[in-house]
């Protein structure tokens, strides 16, 4: 602990770190207090109703997570980093069937600048049509992101006032990719990512109020042990890698010879990250945007009710066992697109490099995708265990249905701590660099 303390100490002594870090925190603050400042036009009474339907497990309930609760506020920071998220993505699938958008990355920083600035105009495409979305959604009851209906929050629907909202909203994702990008040039850490982190974490006090209030201090330890398992189970395997030894033979150029070495391919076992969970979260909820265009009785009302009681219910069997299948899938499927291994085992043998052992070229890629295949079932299996088991054991501590805010549970603390680590690590670098001892050893 002592020796916790004066590393932190260090971090003060060092005046560019120092700066980073409060410019980090400041921006912060920016993003929290933004989340709390409504939309113009809006009926803040109909505000409560909203709330209290986030609170039921659904598609409200996810993406009030990634918000920060913004979204139930109807403020100008509603949309969050989704509509960055979301093109982020768009622009790593489009990469393997678009042969211009694979040149751009073999481009270095003048690729990575174009992808940016596309990543950017898909952004503000997808805030456009989400934000015209909520506008009709919420003047219309909640449409399929609720359960039970809400009241008019756009009483005055005209069109210079939807437009107001539309612009508001889509300003206010602009705002914060433009805040995200500030902080990961001038602070520590990567931007989009600890917006995320501010936003998730914000909500972990009021799930810690909520056990307390309807199930005693108990209840309340219970909990907090199961997170600190949690956090320990998800360092040691974020932290986990599997590394693939390379040497380098040495070569000539021009009339000097180059020495060879050693480096390693650290192949992670969580290489996917968080991004199947919110994959398989988006394909879970769209059935409840589907079954609200299916007539209010009969057969509709049937099907309505099965989806309202089997897949957006995060104790439910069924949901379960859906939900821990599509985040397998998708661990496999973003792994495939963020690592190939025909590309790897080319760069290889164009810089020279071969693993001890195998033979490069075609032998090569078979035994990257080998490894590769091997590590990604453990890391799969890990990401639905750590997004099904918290709100199974949250479900006995609840006595009451409305397990919205501790669905996603899991997801929250695996986004906290890895963004966490990520950023110790940035700040473990800055404190070596200057000869200071680090956090992480």
């Amino acid at each position: 602990m002592t020796q916790v303390i004066r590393n932190i100490g260090n971090i003060g002594k060092i005046p560019d770190l120092r700066n980073k870090l409060l410019f980090v925190v400041g921006m912060l603050v920016i993003y929290r207090i933004g989340s709390f400042i409504p939309a113009p036009g809006i009926n803040y009474a109909a505000l409560r109703p909203l709330q209290d339907e986030a609170e039921q497990a659904g598609v409200l309930a996810f993406l009030r997570l990634f918000s920060g609760g913004a979204l139930t506020q109807f403020a100008i920071f509603s949309l969050g980093v989704i509509p960055y998220i979301t093109a982020s993505i768009i622009m790593q699938v489009l990469a393997v069937v678009v042969p211009r958008i694979e040149q751009w990355q073999q481009q270095g920083a003048i690729g990575q600048r174009k992808i940016n600035q596309w990543t950017r105009y898909i952004t503000i495409g997808i805030a456009l049509v989400q934000s015209t979305s909520l506008a009709f959604l919420f003047h219309n009851g909640g449409g399929g992101l609720t359960q039970t209906g809400i009241p008019d929050l756009l009483p005055e629907f005209t069109p210079p006032r939807v437009a107001l909202v539309v612009l508001t909203l889509t300003a206010g994702t602009a705002i914060l990719m433009w805040m995200g990008e500030l902080i990961t040039q001038k602070g520590i850490g990567n931007g989009i990512s600890l917006i995320i982190f501010a936003a998730v974490v914000s909500g972990l006090p009021a799930q810690l109020s909520t056990v307390r209030t309807q199930s005693g201090w108990s209840a309340l330890l219970g909990v907090v042990f199961m997170y600190l398992v949690l956090l320990v189970a998800i360092v040691f395997v974020e932290q986990g890698q599997r590394r693939i030894p390379v040497q380098f033979a040495k070569r000539v150029v021009g009339r000097r010879m180059t020495a060879g070495g050693s480096t390693y391919i650290p192949l992670k076992v969580n290489q996917s990250g968080v991004i199947p969970i919110i994959f398989a979260s988006s394909v879970l909820y769209l059935p409840q945007l589907v079954v609200v265009a299916f007539p209010s009785d009969g057969w509709g009302a049937s099907m309505q009710r099965w989806v309202n009681d089997h897949l957006l219910s995060p104790s439910d069997p069924v949901y379960l066992v859906v939900f821990g299948l599509l985040i397998i899938g998708f661990a496999y499927f973003y792994t495939a697109i963020t690592f190939d291994p025909v590309k790897q085992a080319d760069t290889l043998r164009r810089q020279g490099g071969f693993i001890p052992g195998i033979r490069p070229g075609p032998q090569t890629e078979r035994y990257l995708a080998r490894i590769l295949s091997r590590i990604t079932l453990p890391g799969a299996l890990f990401l639905a265990i750590i997004a099904l088991i918290p709100a199974i054991v949250l479900a006995q501590f609840i006595h009451d249905q409305n397990l919205g805010i501790f669905g996603f549970t899991g997801i929250s603390i695996l986004i906290a701590v890895g963004v966490s680590l990520e950023t110790m690590k940035q700040i473990d670098s800055q404190l070596m660099m200057r000869n200071y001892e680090g956090f992480l050893k």
